[in-house]
C-alpha cells in the first residue's frame, strides 16, 4: 500500500506529481490511500512513492486538467483517490471524459461544478470593509473583509481579486486562510475568527440606500434570489440587512407603483433624470471588466449605443474584429448587412439601442488574422450581468436576439431559433421578446439562392417587429 502525504487541501501540483509517478509504475488505485499534512501512517504496510521514470510521459485530453484542477479543491476527502481512479480510467479506456453516464465521471464533475459555484459565489458576495492601520507615513486605508467558503478556494480565487482590486490594500479573512494585498505582493496567513473583520464602515449607508432605491417589487422573484443568494451570505452582506422589509412590503409597493404610474406617451421624451449618468458610469464600470477571461485578448469592451429611452433593443452575438478595434456594436460587414436590411423594413437605426450578449471579441489568431470563436455557456452567464444593466436602464417595449448567443442571454437557457423566431415572448422585464439570426448567418451562407431567401425572410421580420414596437406604444 502506498500512501501520499499532500501539503495542502488544495496541493494540485503535488497530487498531479504523485498520480503521474504512480501511475508510470502501474499502480492500482486500490493500492493508494492518500492524505493532507503528516499523521504518522502505518509504518509497518506504507510503501514509499516509486521514484520517478526518467523519460516516462503520457498525456490526458485537457477536459481531465480543467476538471480536476476544480474537483481537488472540494471538501470531500475521497476526492484525491477519485481523481487518480479517474486518472487510471482515461489512461486505459478510450472516450471516458465523453461518457457523460459514467458515474466516476459523474461524480468527480460534480465535484468540480460544487467548487466553481463556490468561487463564484465568492466573487459574488465578499464585501470589503474599510479600516484605518498605521504605516510608515502616518494612517492609511486598508479593506478588510470576512467570508466562509464552503471548499477550498481561496487561494485559487486569490488572482482573481488582485485583478480586480489591484490599486487597493486588502485583506480577506476566512477560517482557514486569510490573504492579503498591499498593492504589490499578496501574501497568506493563517485563519482568523469573524471578530477579526470590522462590522461596518461609512459607505454602508450610501450602500444601502442606493440598494432600497433600486430594489423593484414588481420583479421580486423570491426563490430565484435565494438560489442566487443563499441566506448563509447574508450575513456578510450589508444590504442583506434590507430584505426582510423590502420583500415583506414588496406587494404593497408593487400596488402603489401601478396605482401611480402615468400612461407612458407614444414617443418617450429624451429623459430628463439622471439616466444618461448612470448608464455612462455603467459602461465605464464595463470598460474595466474581468468577469470571464475574454478581456485578456481582446482590444476593449465593446458596450452598447443608442438612445437610453430607445422602445426597441436588438441583441447580437459579440463584437468583430472591427468593432474590437473600432469600440462600437455592429460596424463591420454583419453591421452593415445589418443597416441595409433595417432600412428596407422601415425601421430606424437611430432610433434603436443596439449591444451584445458579450462584451469582448472572442477569437484564435491565426497568422496575422483574428477568427471568431462562438462564446461559451459560461461567458455568456459572465456577461449577462452587463446587458441585464442596460435592459433595466433602457426599459424597451420589445426586444431582439439576433441569432443563437444573444437569445441564451435574453432567455437565460439555449433555444432552438427555427422554433423560437417569429412570434413574441414575454419576458420577465416587462418587455416582449424576439428571436431571429444574426445577420453573419446570412453572409456565411454559400447558396446565393438560399442567402436571397433567407435575407427577405429576416428583412421580413424586421419589418413585423417594426410594426409590433408601433402597437406596443
Amino acid at each position: 500500500m502506498h500512501r501520499v502525504t499532500l501539503t495542502a487541501p488544495d496541493d494540485f501540483d503535488g497530487w498531479r506529481d504523485a498520480a503521474r509517478r504512480l501511475s508510470n509504475h502501474d499502480v492500482d488505485p486500490a493500492e493508494v490511500t492518500w492524505q493532507v499534512g503528516e499523521d504518522g501512517g502505518d509504518l509497518f504496510s506504507d510503501a514509499p512513492l516509486p521514484p520517478e521514470r526518467p523519460g516516462a510521459r503520457f498525456s490526458v485530453p485537457r477536459a481531465f486538467v480543467d476538471m480536476a484542477q476544480s474537483a481537488i479543491l472540494h471538501r470531500d476527502p475521497e476526492r484525491f483517490a477519485l481523481l487518480y481512479a479517474l486518472l487510471w480510467r482515461v489512461r486505459t479506456q478510450r472516450g471516458v471524459m465523453e461518457d457523460k453516464a459514467d458515474p466516476l465521471l459523474r461524480r468527480v464533475d460534480i465535484l468540480a461544478k460544487a467548487v466553481r459555484r463556490d468561487i463564484h459565489k465568492m466573487r459574488a458576495f465578499v464585501r470589503f470593509r474599510e479600516m484605518e492601520e498605521d504605516g510608515d507615513g502616518g494612517p492609511t486605508s486598508r479593506y478588510v473583509a470576512w467570508f466562509e467558503p464552503d471548499h477550498h478556494i481561496v487561494r485559487a480565487n486569490a488572482g482573481f481579486f488582485v485583478r480586480r482590486f489591484a490599486a487597493m490594500r486588502w485583506s480577506i479573512l476566512t477560517p482557514e486562510t486569510c490573504i492579503h494585498w498591499d498593492g504589490a505582493t499578496l501574501t497568506e496567513g493563517p485563519g482568523a475568527a469573524r471578530d477579526d473583520a470590522p462590522d461596518g464602515d461609512p459607505v454602508e449607508a450610501l450602500w444601502k440606500g442606493y440598494y432600497a432605491a433600486i430594489f423593484n417589487p414588481a420583479r421580486l422573484k423570491t426563490g430565484a434570489m435565494l438560489s442566487e443568494m443563499p441566506k448563509k451570505y447574508w450575513r456578510n452582506l450589508p444590504e442583506a440587512a434590507l430584505i426582510p422589509d423590502l420583500v415583506a412590503g414588496a406587494q404593497a409597493r408593487e400596488a402603489r407603483m401601478i396605482a401611480t404610474a402615468p400612461r407612458p406617451p407614444a414617443r418617450p421624451p429624451t429623459p430628463a433624470n439622471n439616466s444618461g449618468t448612470v448608464w455612462a458610469a455603467v459602461r465605464d464600470e464595463a470598460m474595466r471588466c474581468t468577469r470571464c477571461p475574454l478581456y485578456r485578448d481582446a482590444t476593449q469592451t465593446v458596450f452598447g449605443e443608442g438612445p437610453i429611452d430607445a422602445p426597441l433593443v436588438f441583441i447580437g452575438e459579440q463584437p468583430g474584429d472591427q468593432e474590437d478595434l473600432a469600440g462600437r456594436p455592429f460596424v463591420g460587414p454583419a453591421g452593415q448587412l445589418f443597416d441595409r436590411a433595417l432600412e428596407e423594413a422601415g425601421v430606424d437605426r437611430a432610433s434603436a439601442y443596439v449591444t451584445n450578449a458579450v462584451k469582448h471579441f472572442k477569437h484564435e489568431r491565426r497568422g496575422k488574422r483574428r477568427i471568431h470563436q462562438t462564446p461559451d455557456a459560461g461567458e455568456i452567464q459572465a456577461c449577462r450581468w452587463w446587458l441585464t444593466q442596460e435592459l433595466d436602464m433602457v426599459r424597451p417595449r420589445l426586444v431582439v436576439a439576433l441569432g443563437a448567443t444573444a437569445a441564451r442571454a435574453m432567455l437565460g437557457k439555449a433555444v432552438t431559433i427555427s422554433r423560437t423566431r417569429g412570434a413574441g415572448i414575454a419576458l420577465e422585464n416587462g418587455a416582449e421578446g424576439w428571436v431571429t439570426v444574426h445577420p453573419s448567418y446570412l453572409l456565411r451562407l454559400p447558396d446565393e439562392a438560399k442567402r436571397a431567401q433567407e435575407r427577405d425572410r429576416f428583412v421580413a421580420e424586421l419589418r413585423m417587429i417594426g410594426a409590433r414596437v408601433q402597437a406596443l406604444a
